[in-house]
């Protein structure tokens, strides 16, 4: 039963010398990777030099998160990949915990573990927390985070079937990575494990969020809340997600309205001042059309995969949660 564990490296000395030491104990279970992709810091020789029992896949450029991912995966013969932030601490048992889930679960084709706080390990983080889902417009949210709203670990959610599993922490079947053609290397960085797990379930497999596996995840290594190349990768990802994978009769109605909330984004950043966040929205837009006109993957928009509609929350979350006042998942109706 081999596992790979790739952690995507760019520029992240410091994050391999604190927890490549942990994810190498806790995982015996598993072949250690590190794919660099594209540093200019001195990584790859850190690596080779401190941790030589650490397999290198080295990339000659910056491919982003799901580019740089495809190109290392391609690489590397496993039963199971287990796609790993560098910033990342993993606890006693998790990839055995995961592994254990897989093979009890065969149509689970994806899985993460329960992603907690570096900076405060009672707490879940955001970049998954016990699992996600979207709603109707594409908003992504989790249980045990809502927005900013993130509820603290206290075992009020077991494993289960969910929409979505992160891209921190990420084990899936190689079998079915590549039977869906693996992660969308458009999408750069940034909501590309939703695309993923979309697909999958399109193809008729399950994603789950695994409650007795546990990693810590210190978060915001790349690009930060707030950064306008992230405003930009977020609203054009997510209008592309949809894009792709709603169903032709809803695609639409569900676009142009999903629109109107990002001209409504748009308008709080204009009354805070934040202009660089209007334009990175624009921008969004601006290659969303592009995407759709010139660019997009036919594979994945056609019939390829199995015609079926994957069901998440029907509501709104920005209407719960600013309207309604909702700010803990079991207070939603699904």
């Amino acid at each position: 039963m081999s596992v790979a564990v790739v952690i995507l490296n760019y520029n992240g000395k410091a994050f391999l010398s604190k927890f490549l030491p942990k994810v190498i104990s806790t995982s015996p279970e598993g072949v250690i990777y590190v794919a660099d992709n594209g540093s200019t810091d001195d990584s790859i020789a850190f690596v080779q030099s401190e941790f030589p029992q650490v397999n290198l896949i080295h990339s000659s450029q910056n491919l982003g998160y799901a580019g740089g991912y495809n190109f290392a995966l391609k690489q590397i013969d496993a039963e199971y990949y287990v796609l790993m932030n560098s910033d990342i601490e993993p606890k006693e048992h998790w990839l055995s915990n995961l592994l254990a889930y897989f093979q009890a679960n065969p149509q689970v084709a994806a899985a993460q573990p329960f992603i907690l706080s570096y900076q405060e390990p009672h707490k879940f983080e955001y970049a998954g927390a016990a699992g996600g889902y979207w709603d109707r417009y594409g908003y992504a949210f989790c249980r045990g985070r809502i927005f900013d709203t993130i509820e603290n670990q206290t075992n009020q959610y077991e494993s289960a079937l969910v929409n979505w599993a992160t891209g921190a922490c990420l084990m899936v079947r190689s079998s079915v990575y590549w039977e869906v053609g693996g992660l969308d290397a458009y999408f750069f960085a940034h909501m590309e494990e939703i695309d993923l797990c979309w697909r999958m379930q399109r193809a008729g497999y399950n994603i789950a969020a695994v409650s007795t596996s546990e990693v810590l995840h210190v978060g915001g290594g790349t690009l930060a809340q707030g950064n306008p190349q992230k405003t930009y990768l977020n609203f054009r990802n997510n209008l592309i997600l949809l894009y792709k994978n709603l169903p032709t009769k809803k695609r639409l109605g569900i676009l142009f309205t999903r629109m109107l909330l990002d001209g409504l984004a748009g308008v709080q950043f204009l009354l805070k001042g934040e202009f660089k966040q209007i334009l990175a929205i624009l921008r969004a837009h601006r290659d969303f059309y592009g995407y759709v006109f010139f660019k997009k993957n036919k594979e994945n928009l056609a019939a390829e995969l199995a015609k079926k509609e994957v069901l998440s929350y029907q509501g709104s979350i920005v209407w719960d949660h600013f309207v309604r006042k909702i700010k803990l998942f079991p207070a939603l109706r699904f």
